[in-house]
């Protein structure tokens, strides 16, 4: 397997993520960026977070760069503060919204922006050489404790959003996780009365039964103390969730639809455009057309709607799993920001969140993941599969969608579908999924 996945490093810590390797890689990206180098670091509350922040900036040292040790902070956080320090590279130290025992190393550039492909690979190519150049004695890099650096992202965010939050009732789910940090201050600061759920930084239960992945959670809570919304974080708070006053749940692709329509209302939608991607629903892209904006997917992956958003221009895109990216403030996901932004359209409209989803309606979708000893190269290509790919589009027509791609971070192919009639796309998930497997196990038979 590759050493980086589709967000960054990511492992079981002290097992297929140890101190050794991210010790090596900070050494790696370290002799990369020269000595005298500056890093931004930043953590989740996991329990290995300590340990694998020691061996990353020990690497770092190692070669004769800096470390700006920032603490528990939001991915997003580091990612502002990259370039608002005038730092040369950012690293977080998070597994996002996977369970405690995981975590991850994502490696962040100048602008704050997530390392690209060619970016990783090149890493990649440095770190299996491994021919590190020790600083001498006398230039080994030194490391800065930087606690101000969690009160220069609440005040750059209270700064956007200063007069234009209306005081709602709000309960958020912090998911044990970064987001204790930075939620509760600002949306206190800006006018709103804040309840928690999940609100202790145990890093021992960091998304476990709560936070993003968990909905469900902050949307009962919704319905049963009468709030006017929930919003729920993952565990580094690139990501939020919602629940409206009704406790239904808003996906990332709900959200894009109601800021979409409050930022073409204002005129802050460049070419009335959303960047999302092959994963969301059709029900938005029908939605959004029916206001006039268009919609242009990209493969999964923020980091690929980021770059098309730079690319023409978006200010607006994410994916249904709650990354949003708003590039007048951002260049990356940040769950607090988005979710002041949903704010703001709330009073901006004087609507409550219900009322601005109105003729949202999603499409019936599946997902099926085939696993498989390894992925042969051109299985897209294989004959039985694409022919059955072409009778699967024939059969759902233009109101329905198939896609099958391979997994970042596992040896599966992920198969999603969706379509008006729920029972016809479950129906050919099951006739794909049995296709590909016999196809591409005989392919890589012996």
């Amino acid at each position: 397997m590759p050493l980086f996945g589709t967000d960054g490093v990511r492992g079981i810590a002290n097992d297929t993520l140890t101190a050794e390797l991210a010790m090596r890689l900070g050494r790696t990206v370290g002799s990369r960026l020269g000595p005298g180098a500056r890093v931004v670091v930043g953590r989740d509350t996991r329990v290995s977070g300590p340990l694998l922040e020691a061996a990353s900036i020990a690497g770092l040292l190692e070669v004769g760069v800096e470390a700006l040790s920032v603490g528990v902070l939001p991915t997003p956080a580091v990612a502002y503060l990259v370039p608002a320090l005038g730092a040369d590279a950012g690293l977080v130290i998070s597994a996002s919204h996977n369970p405690p025992e995981y975590n991850g190393l994502k490696w962040l550039t100048q602008d704050g922006r997530k390392f690209s492909e060619e970016e990783e690979a090149a890493v990649e190519r440095a770190y299996t050489e491994d021919r590190p150049s020790p600083a001498a004695p006398g230039r080994i890099g030194a490391v800065r404790q930087w606690p101000e650096a969690v009160e220069q992202y609440r005040a750059h965010l209270v700064g956007v959003f200063a007069g234009q939050i209306p005081p709602l009732n709000v309960v958020v789910d912090l998911g044990h996780g970064a987001a204790s940090a930075t939620v509760v201050s600002v949306l206190e600061r800006l006018g709103c009365r804040v309840s928690v759920l999940f609100g202790e930084p145990h890093g021992h239960l960091i998304n476990v039964n709560c936070g993003a992945t968990h909905p469900e959670m902050v949307a009962d809570a919704v319905r049963r103390g009468g709030f006017d919304l929930g919003l729920t974080f993952d565990g580094d708070a690139d990501r939020v969730m919602a629940a409206d006053a009704d406790g239904r749940i808003l996906n990332g692709d709900a959200i894009l639809l109601v800021l979409a329509r409050a930022m073409a209302a204002q005129d802050r939608l460049p070419g009335r455009r959303v960047i999302a991607t092959v994963m969301s629903n059709l029900g938005l892209e029908r939605a959004l057309q029916a206001d006039g904006i268009a919609m242009e997917r990209t493969q999964v992956g923020d980091r690929y709607v980021a770059a098309r958003m730079a690319e023409t221009g978006a200010a607006l895109g994410g994916e249904q799993s709650g990354h949003v990216i708003l590039s007048d403030w951002a260049v990356t996901g940040d769950g607090l920001l988005t979710a002041l932004a949903l704010l703001r359209a709330m009073g901006s409209t004087k609507e409550p969140l219900a009322a601005l989803t109105a003729g949202f309606v999603t499409y019936p979708q599946v997902l099926t993941n085939v696993k498989l000893e390894q992925i042969p190269a051109g299985w897209s290509e294989h004959p039985a599969i694409s022919e059955s790919l072409i009778l699967a589009r024939q059969a759902l027509g233009e109101e329905g969608r198939v896609v099958v791609r391979p997994s970042g971070t596992e040896p599966l192919l992920r198969i999603m579908l969706e379509g008006r009639d729920e029972s016809q796309i479950h129906e050919w998930a099951d006739r794909l999924a049995a296709v590909v497997q016999e196809a591409l196990e005989s392919a890589t038979a012996p």
